[in-house]
């Protein structure tokens, strides 16, 4: 029998903390090589939306997601992220477990910011935010509070950005332009809209760009990137893949391979991370199967703890 994790069975499973712990090992073991991960491939619809496939494997694990980015779904009364992580057994091929995929993500989103803050931020940084409340960027709220933070929020909406203030415990902010000029910045939006416009970041600021996960999309000028010390989850699928704020300014010309960091490397002591007080750090996140996996690991490791539906196949 197979388990089944619904998107309540993985919050129960994996706390904020355990997240984060897990994703870093992801980012550390994959720098080291001891995990895999072919750039995902994306099955496209625009403008509606695009569907995903990510394998991984690493751990004695393999892992592939199957999921989509419908943005405009939330008017719909639709999720905009939906699909399955399907676990298995990396010696013999067994299939372990299946897992609600937008539950995995927000978990690996969340914690994949908040790391990369944590290690390219200023270490005196008090003012924090998070710039977008859809599931993504509301769990970026509940990972930065169990870290110990207090963010505010924005959203364009303002009943989403009032009920997960409510409903986490952060402050509302007073304004968009008030959010996007804190110390430490979380953006998780559709990436539809540029947040920061040439000229617009602060020195000493990091912002962790986590929206911008596909083609075409950006949260930030590019002219901005010739300013900022770069960083990215994995160059092969965000640099050369043109994939979100990186991959649009190497195409462009604007930046080369040599102008972006991979933060896994700055994680075991390869890279440097900030430079200076002054430092503009941003980090562009493309989502690693690596993270995923290191969820649905996590998540499967507390399978006795659970009352889990199963399958027969």
């Amino acid at each position: 029998m197979i388990p089944v994790y619904r998107a309540a069975d993985v919050e129960r499973a994996v706390s904020p903390h355990e997240a984060y712990d897990a994703v870093r090992h992801a980012f550390m073991a994959y720098a080291r090589g001891e995990w895999a991960m072919p750039p995902k491939v994306y099955v496209t619809n625009y403008p509606a939306g695009d569907f995903r496939a990510m394998p991984a494997i690493g751990g004695g694990h393999a892992l592939l997601k199957w999921v989509t980015s419908f943005p405009g779904n939330p008017a719909r009364g639709l999720p905009t992220v939906t699909g399955l992580v399907v676990l298995s057994d990396a010696d013999d091929g067994r299939l372990l477990a299946v897992l609600d995929a937008a539950a995995v993500t927000a978990l690996r989103t969340a914690a994949a910011g908040v790391l990369a803050a944590d290690t390219l931020c200023r270490p005196e940084a008090s003012s924090y935010a998070v710039v977008g409340c859809g599931v993504n960027g509301a769990e970026a709220v509940r990972m930065l509070i169990a870290h110990g933070a207090r963010p505010i929020v924005w959203d364009v909406d303002e009943a989403r950005r009032r009920f997960v203030a409510d409903q986490l415990g952060a402050q509302v902010a007073a304004s968009a332009a008030e959010a996007l000029a804190c110390e430490v910045v979380l953006t998780v939006t559709p990436g539809s809209e540029v947040l920061y416009p040439t000229g617009s970041l602060e020195p000493g600021q990091h912002v962790s760009l986590m929206g911008a996960d596909g083609p075409g999309k950006a949260e930030v000028a590019l002219e901005e990137l010739g300013r900022a010390h770069l960083f990215c989850d994995d160059w092969e699928q965000a640099g050369s893949k043109g994939i979100g704020e990186v991959g649009l300014a190497a195409a462009a010309g604007v930046i080369t391979r040599q102008d972006v960091t991979e933060l896994g490397q700055v994680l075991i002591g390869e890279a440097d991370g900030r430079r200076s007080a002054g430092d503009i750090t941003l980090f562009d996140s493309s989502g690693l199967a690596i993270q995923d996996l290191a969820i649905a690991k996590l998540a499967y490791s507390k399978r006795d703890e659970l009352e889990l539906q199963t399958i027969r196949l």
